[in-house]
């Protein structure tokens, strides 16, 4: 009887052993489009052993059937390491692709009112104006194409800098989001730590989540992690702890009050009081060779930069220092050069409007120094107050140069400039007192301070002349003696064919204003260019990589109905075979009654 009994027990463990793998096979289906969900899967081992005999060659035992071992939550470790590093790197050429794709789409080169079609408009008013500077009409479409030139260029300028704001913006949802995902970590250990902290249940489920979080999160920044012997995961920063056992180093932003750019730093490791901030991105690292182009955080805040460039940006920095810093920022490089272009443009075209000389190197400038108006000795130079400030006037003050200048229909000097300052003129008028108290007038002019934006050429303070807007014949076209100022105009006109242009420090081949900006275009679709390709190759990798991750974590539809046909047949196998062991069992007991 023994044996029959045990027979029943063999029977009702095939029962449970189909039921639950039964059961584990709908949970996968159940889960089939769940982000995240890892594959289960059933593994039998054999139930206990009933021995019942002692022999000399071999003990004699009954089996009591099968049970569950486990159910197995496979993930393999260096695939996912592999697809969350080629994640965070896919995200970093991505984000910088699309702030090149930005900036060409402001300049509308491919479709609708392109840049270039001002440019081309300014260089064919100055072409018509060469022939005949004296025409009502050419002054007129001067003026307009050039008033027109400035406004689309501050159009581009301005579109630069809101997208540097867009990307601000999103670098801050970044962030928070990083802090949101390192919380959510932090709060599935401890799931993780008390479902399994008994050492039989698998906390299936967290760990699920708690993968997709890593996976989130490799995409925003460059991370490592590690699993503990309690099943804690401790995860990294561009190599500072995010999330510990204990708790979460939550990011910090500092904002730039000026710029309105934040700035990603660690509270723990920064003296706030002191202004030391201790950044989490270094975007001054970024190789390609050493693995730190990774996470879309670091890419926004390259591409976005640390302020809007103008061409002062430029103008000191050598080669290797452009190639190091300015250049490795989309936004910060097109504003510098866009606006280096507009800059080298217009001080030209001012310089031979309105010319500027040293004063010892004028005429005018030499009597005044030989009639005492103007001091030479350097310890007690002359100083005039006029505008509401004191202004030291030196054999090296620029100022107009009078001797040389054109008019306008006006003849009234200073003559007029055609870009203008917004918020400063072009010279300060002056007068001078020498010792016998005789009087004379000069027209110093107001240098551009770096540190004052309001006094620099730059797309920020440009306008058109407005007084040249309501009056264009006020333009100076005519010689101090009448004649009209062909030389002049053709002056300005050579402006566009002038081989002294050049991009940037790094560039070694001057060009013309009208090939600077083409430079600048096939620059941009380079690197454009080369965000688009890598990012497009990294995802294929990415992809590749994932697709055979989901060979080991994902549900396939087919196998799960394969293997509950497979449990629901064994279901069944184990239920008729009770039925016959019942029926002998019945049989032998009532036979034995007869």
């Amino acid at each position: 009887m023994a044996n029959g009994f045990g027979s029943l027990y063999v029977g009702a463990s095939g029962l449970r052993g189909s039921q639950n793998a039964l059961n584990v096979s709908a949970n996968n289906l159940t889960n089939l489009d769940t982000k995240g969900y890892v594959r289960q899967q059933t593994f039998f081992v054999d139930d206990h052993y009933v021995k019942f005999s002692n022999a000399a060659i071999s003990d004699q035992a009954q089996g009591l059937g099968v049970q569950i071992g486990d159910v197995v939550h496979t993930r393999d470790e260096f695939l996912d390491a592999s697809y969350r590093q080629e994640n965070g790197r896919w995200a970093f050429y991505a984000a910088g692709y699309e702030a090149a794709t930005e900036v060409e789409t402001l300049l509308q080169e491919g479709s609708g009112q392109s840049f270039s079609s001002s440019l081309e408009g300014l260089y064919n008013a100055f072409n018509e104006f060469a022939k005949d500077p004296n025409q009502e009409e050419i002054e007129n479409l001067v003026v307009q194409k050039a008033s027109m030139f400035i406004s689309r260029a501050k159009a581009v300028n301005k579109g630069m800098a809101d997208y540097q704001l867009n990307i601000n913006e999103k670098i801050r949802d970044d962030v928070k989001k990083i802090n949101d995902l390192a919380k959510t970590i932090y709060k599935l250990n401890i799931d993780v730590q008390r479902t399994e902290a008994g050492g039989v249940e698998t906390a299936m489920s967290a760990r699920d989540a708690r993968d997709q979080a890593l996976d989130e999160l490799s995409k925003l920044a460059s991370i490592s992690y590690d699993e503990n012997v309690d099943g804690l995961v401790r995860v990294k920063i561009e190599g500072q702890p995010l999330v510990d056992v204990d708790r979460v180093y939550k990011i910090e932003m500092y904002e730039d009050k000026a710029t309105g750019f934040v700035l990603p730093y660690w509270p723990q490791l920064s003296d706030v009081n002191r202004g030391g901030y201790y950044r989490v991105f270094n975007t001054d690292n970024v190789d390609p060779t050493k693995n730190t182009d990774i996470g879309e955080v670091k890419s926004l805040l390259l591409a976005r930069g640390d302020h809007k460039a103008t061409y002062e940006d430029m103008v000191h920095l050598t080669s290797a220092q452009y190639d190091k810093g300015l250049s490795k920022s989309i936004m910060m490089n097109e504003e510098a050069e866009l606006d280096t272009m507009i800059h080298s443009m217009v001080m030209q075209v001012n310089q031979f409007l309105s010319p500027v000389e040293e004063l010892g190197e004028t005429d005018y400038g030499k009597k005044l120094i030989q009639n005492g108006f103007i001091s030479t000795d350097p310890s007690n130079p002359t100083t005039v107050f006029a505008n509401g400030k004191d202004i030291t006037i030196t054999a090296n003050t620029r100022v107009l140069d009078e001797d040389n200048c054109c008019l306008g229909n006006d003849k009234k000097l200073p003559p007029k400039e055609l870009f203008s300052r917004r918020s400063t003129e072009r010279y300060t008028k002056v007068t001078l007192t020498n010792g016998n108290g005789e009087t004379k007038e000069l027209y110093v002019y107001n240098e551009e301070d770096p540190e004052d934006t309001a006094t620099m050429y730059t797309l920020d303070e440009l306008v058109a002349n407005k007084e040249l807007v309501e009056q264009p014949g006020y333009i100076p076209h005519l010689h101090q003696n009448d004649n009209i100022a062909y030389d002049v105009a053709q002056n300005i006109y050579d402006v566009w064919n002038k081989n002294g242009f050049t991009l940037n420090p790094s560039d070694k081949t001057p060009c013309t204003f009208e090939n600077f900006y083409a430079k600048m275009c096939g620059e941009l679709a380079d690197a454009g260019s080369v965000y688009k390709t890598t990012s497009e190759s990294l995802e294929m990798t990415r992809d590749q990589i994932e697709s055979s991750r989901q060979g080991v974590i994902g549900v396939n539809a087919d196998e799960e109905l394969t293997d509950m046909i497979k449990y629901q047949n064994a279901y069944n196998a184990s239920s008729r075979y009770i039925n016959v062991v019942t029926a002998m069992i019945d049989t032998l007991i009532n036979s034995m009654g007869r």
